[in-house]
C-alpha cells in the first residue's frame, strides 16, 4: 500500500547524466511508494532556452507557493555551451534564479558514510555550510570596457533627493577593461543570518561567519554587524544554554581554523564564498557526489532540495554513445529524501518521514557493505573493495535491498 503525501511537491527536472539518474531514482523509489501530486517543470537547457527562461521564474513561484521543491542539476551556459545548444542568450544560473525569487540560505552538509575515507583525516564531525543565497555575483551585471573612459557608481533615490544621490568615481580606463556592478540588500542579509542562527540551535553546532570585511568595510562589514546585533539581541542566551558559541573571522583565519578543526560547525558564507567552500568541504570530506544542498527561508517554512554536484558531463557523453556507465546516484536520491522529509515535517506525515530516513539509512548500510559505484571505488581504494556496480544496477540492486532487508 502507498504512503499518502497530502500536499504538493515541486519537482525541477535537469540535465545531462543527472538527468538520466533522476529518471531512475522516480521509477524505483518513488512511484512505486508514494500516493503522491508532483507539480513538475522541465529546468533542462532546451527548454529553458525554448521559454526564455520563464519556466525557471514559474518553479521557483510554485516552490513558495507550495513549500517544498526538489531539484536535478541544470547546466548554466557559458559560450562554450552557448553554441553546443544554439541558445538565444547565455541564460543565468536556474539556482541564482531561483534563490533569488525564494530568498532562502543554502546549506550545504556532507552525506558521512563509515567505511568512506575523508581525505583530511582529523574533520570527524559534519562541517555544514550556510551560503547566503541571494544576489552579489550570482545578480550582478557585468560587461566588457571597450574605450577609454570614466566608470562611475550612481545612486540616484526613487525620491529624487539630491542630499541622497551618490556618485563614485571606480576607474578611469585608458585601455579596455571590464567591469561589474552588484549588490546586496540589509533585508536578505538579515534573514540569512536569522536562518544560521536558528540552524545551529537545530543542529546544536556553533557558527562561524566568515568575511573580508578588512576590505570591503561597507559591503562585508553590514554583513558582520547584522550578525552581532542579532546575535546579542536575540541568540546569545540560546546560544550558551546550548554551550555552542557564535564567532565571526576573516575568511584567511576561517579557512586555517576549518583544517586544523575535527568539524562539528556551521559555516556561514556570502553567496560566492559558500559556493567555493562547499565544494571544497565536499572533497576534503572524500567527494562532490556525497554532499547535500538544501534551501531554507527564514521562517524554516519554504524548503528546495538538490545535489550540490553538476550534470555530471563525461559520463552523459559516455551514456550517449551506449556505453554504460558508473555514476554515484546518492546525492541525487538523498535530494529527493530530504525534499520528502521536509513535506513530511510540514504536513505531520510520521510515515512520509520514516520512510525518508529509512531510506537514507539503508542506502549508508548498502555502501558500507561494498557496493559502490567506480568513483565511490576510487575513493575507498585502501578498504579490499575489488568490484563496483553500473549506475542503474547500482539502485536496482539498493531497491532489492530495502525491500528484502527492511520490507518496505
Amino acid at each position: 500500500m502507498k504512503i499518502k503525501v497530502t500536499n504538493p511537491i515541486v519537482e525541477m527536472d535537469g540535465d545531462e547524466m543527472a538527468r538520466i539518474i533522476w529518471k531512475y531514482i522516480k521509477k524505483y523509489f518513488i512511484y512505486p511508494y508514494l500516493d503522491i501530486k508532483i507539480i513538475y517543470f522541465d529546468l533542462g537547457l532546451k527548454n529553458r532556452n525554448y521559454t526564455n527562461d520563464q519556466v525557471t521564474i514559474d518553479a521557483a513561484k510554485a516552490i513558495k507557493k507550495y513549500n517544498v521543491g526538489v531539484k536535478c542539476a541544470t547546466i548554466t551556459p557559458d559560450k562554450k555551451r552557448m553554441k553546443e545548444f544554439n541558445l538565444k542568450k547565455m541564460w543565468k544560473s536556474p539556482n541564482g534564479t531561483i534563490r533569488n525569487i525564494i530568498n532562502g540560505t543554502i546549506f550545504r552538509e556532507p552525506i558521512i558514510i563509515n567505511n568512506f575515507p575523508k581525505k583530511i583525516k582529523n574533520w570527524k564531525y559534519p562541517i555544514c555550510i550556510a551560503r547566503h543565497a541571494y544576489a552579489d555575483q550570482y545578480d550582478s551585471v557585468d560587461f566588457s570596457i571597450k574605450n577609454k573612459g570614466t566608470l562611475y557608481l550612481h545612486f540616484i533615490p526613487d525620491n529624487l533627493n539630491k542630499n541622497n544621490e551618490k556618485k563614485i568615481q571606480i576607474h578611469h580606463f585608458s585601455s579596455p577593461g571590464i567591469a561589474m556592478g552588484m549588490y546586496n540588500t540589509e533585508k536578505s542579509i538579515y534573514n540569512f543570518a536569522l536562518s544560521c542562527f536558528n540552524y545551529s540551535i537545530y543542529k546544536k553546532y556553533s557558527l562561524f561567519l566568515s568575511t573580508k570585511n578588512t576590505i570591503l568595510k561597507y559591503y562585508d562589514g553590514k554583513y558582520v554587524d547584522i550578525f552581532k546585533k542579532l546575535y546579542k539581541s536575540k541568540f546569545e542566551s540560546k546560544f550558551k544554554k546550548l554551550n555552542i558559541k557564535y564567532e565571526h573571522y576573516l575568511i584567511d583565519d576561517m579557512i586555517s581554523k576549518v583544517i586544523k578543526s575535527n568539524g562539528g560547525f556551521i559555516w556561514a558564507c556570502k553567496n560566492y564564498d559558500g559556493d567555493v567552500q562547499s565544494d571544497c568541504i565536499a572533497q576534503g570530506f572524500g567527494s562532490l557526489g556525497m554532499m547535500t544542498s538544501i534551501l531554507l527561508t527564514a521562517d524554516g517554512k519554504t524548503f528546495e532540495s538538490e545535489a550540490a554536484h553538476g550534470t555530471i558531463t563525461r559520463h552523459y557523453k559516455k551514456y550517449k554513445k551506449g556505453i554504460i556507465t558508473s555514476t554515484n546516484p546518492i546525492a541525487l536520491l538523498f535530494a529527493w529524501t530530504k525534499a520528502l522529509k521536509h513535506r513530511a515535517y510540514l504536513d505531520n506525515n510520521d510515515d512520509l518521514r520514516l520512510f525518508s530516513e529509512k531510506i537514507e539509512k539503508s542506502c549508508k548500510t548498502f555502501v558500507e557493505e561494498g557496493n559502490v559505484t567506480k568513483d565511490l571505488l576510487l575513493s575507498m581504494n585502501n578498504l579490499n573493495i575489488n568490484k563496483y556496480l553500473d549506475t542503474e544496477s547500482f539502485i536496482k540492486d539498493f531497491k532489492k535491498f530495502l525491500e528484502k532487508k527492511l520490507k518496505i
